[in-house]
C-alpha cells in the first residue's frame, strides 16, 4: 500500500510560489492551499491552481504537513517559526532571514521543533557539483585551501522600488540577493569550515544613478530614490585552519558576466561555472613525464529546483531530518553576511565570534 502524498501549503504566492507549485505537481504532492497577504495574489493563485487561499498562515497549519516559505525575506521570520512551532517541516527560500537575529531566532524554533527547516540554496543540487563534491570527498583534490567565488552579472539590477532594493524588506542588496548563493557554494566545497574574519566593501555605483543604462530590468523602475542598498561586494574570508574565501559580487559591473568557482587543492583543482554548468577538473602527475592535465566533466541537465524540492518531500514522507541544506548551515551563511557589512561598514576586518 502506497503511503499517501505529502500535503504542504505555500506563503507567498507571487512568482516563485508558482514556481514550487509546479514541482510539486511534478513530484506528486498534494497542494493544500496558499497564503499571502495580497489578495490580488491569493485571487490568481487559486484561479491557477485550484486550492483555497488565505491571509493568515493559522488557517492552514492543521491541515498540511510541510511549508513552503517563499515571502520577502523581512516576513521569513514569522511564517517559519509559525510552521515550525506547529511541529511542520518547512522549505525556507534563501537567505534564511533579512538580519542575523532574525535568522537567530528561526533556528532556534528549528531546534526546538518537532520538524525540521531545509533552506533554499538549490545550486548544492546541480550535478557538476554533486561530482565536484564526490572528488572532493574521495580526496582527489586533496586538501583545498582557496575558493574563489563569483556571481556577477553586466547588468541585473532588479526593479528599483521592489522589495529587492529595499534594505529595510530585503536586508541588503546583491549581497543578500545573488551573493548569498555565492557564499554558500564556496562554503560547501570547503566542507563549511568556521570563519573567523571578513574583509570586505560593499558599494552602490550604478542602481543611485539617473543614467544607469541597462537593456531589460525585473519589474518597474522607480529610479535611484527607490535604491537604498549595494550593488556589488567584495570580501576575503578567513577560516580557523587558514583555508580563505574570495568573493565578488555584482548586480551591475563594467565587465563581462562571471558564475565561476574556482577550487585550489593541493592534489588538483576545479573550475566550476555555474552559468554553462561546466566543471573541469585540474591536475598534475609524473608518469611517463611530468604533465599537466585538464579534464571536462559532462554530466546530464538537471532541474536544480526541482530535484531539491524533490529531496525535501522525500525527507518529509520518511519523517528524516535532510543531511543537505540545514538550518545550521543557512546561519552560517547569514554570520558571513551580517560580518560582511559590518566589515564595509566599519571600514575593517571584523572578527566573528
Amino acid at each position: 500500500m502506497s503511503e499517501p502524498p505529502v500535503r504542504v501549503g505555500i506563503v507567498g504566492l507571487g512568482g516563485i510560489g508558482h514556481h514550487h507549485a509546479d514541482r510539486l505537481e511534478e513530484h506528486g504532492a498534494d497542494l493544500v492551499g496558499g497564503v499571502d497577504i495580497d489578495a490580488e495574489a491569493r485571487q490568481e493563485f487559486s484561479e491557477e491552481w485550484n486550492v483555497p487561499t488565505y491571509s493568515d498562515i493559522d488557517d492552514i497549519l492543521t491541515e498540511i504537513d510541510a511549508l513552503f516559505v517563499t515571502t520577502p525575506n523581512k516576513y521569513h521570520e514569522d511564517y517559519a517559526t509559525a510552521g515550525l512551532n506547529a511541529g511542520l517541516d518547512v522549505l525556507l527560500e534563501k537567505p534564511v532571514a533579512h538580519t542575523l537575529d532574525s535568522a537567530e531566532r528561526i533556528a532556534d524554533s528549528a531546534a526546538a521543533s518537532d520538524g525540521f527547516c531545509m533552506v533554499g540554496f538549490n545550486n548544492r543540487f546541480a550535478a557538476p557539483v554533486e561530482v565536484a563534491t564526490a572528488y572532493r570527498d574521495e580526496g582527489r583534490f586533496g586538501d583545498i585551501t582557496h575558493v574563489e567565488a563569483n556571481y556577477v552579472r553586466r547588468r541585473g539590477i532588479p526593479g528599483r522600488g521592489s522589495w529587492f532594493t529595499s534594505k529595510e524588506v530585503a536586508g541588503g542588496g546583491a549581497l543578500i540577493d545573488i551573493g548569498v548563493h555565492a557564499i554558500d557554494l564556496a562554503l560547501h566545497f570547503l566542507d563549511f569550515p568556521t570563519i573567523t574574519e571578513v574583509s570586505a566593501t560593499t558599494r552602490a555605483q550604478f542602481g543611485t544613478r539617473e543614467d544607469y543604462g541597462y537593456l531589460y530590468m525585473w519589474g518597474d523602475d522607480e529610479g535611484p530614490e527607490a535604491f537604498d542598498v549595494e550593488d556589488s561586494a567584495s570580501a576575503f574570508l578567513r577560516a580557523e585552519d587558514g583555508r580563505t574565501v574570495s568573493l565578488e559580487v555584482a548586480w551591475a559591473a563594467n565587465r563581462p558576466r562571471t558564475d565561476e568557482f574556482v577550487l585550489r587543492g593541493s592534489d588538483g583543482g576545479a573550475i566550476y561555472d555555474r552559468k554553462s554548468e561546466e566543471l573541469t577538473i585540474y591536475e598534475s602527475g609524473s608518469a611517463g613525464s611530468d604533465h599537466l592535465t585538464e579534464t571536462a566533466v559532462d554530466t546530464a541537465d538537471n532541474n536544480t529546483h526541482l530535484t531539491e524540492v524533490g529531496y525535501f518531500l522525500e525527507h518529509v514522507a520518511a519523517d528524516e531530518v535532510p543531511e543537505r541544506n540545514t538550518i545550521s548551515e543557512g546561519l552560517a551563511v547569514q554570520r558571513v553576511i551580517d560580518a560582511i557589512y559590518r566589515s564595509a561598514e566599519d571600514g575593517r576586518a571584523v572578527e566573528l565570534d
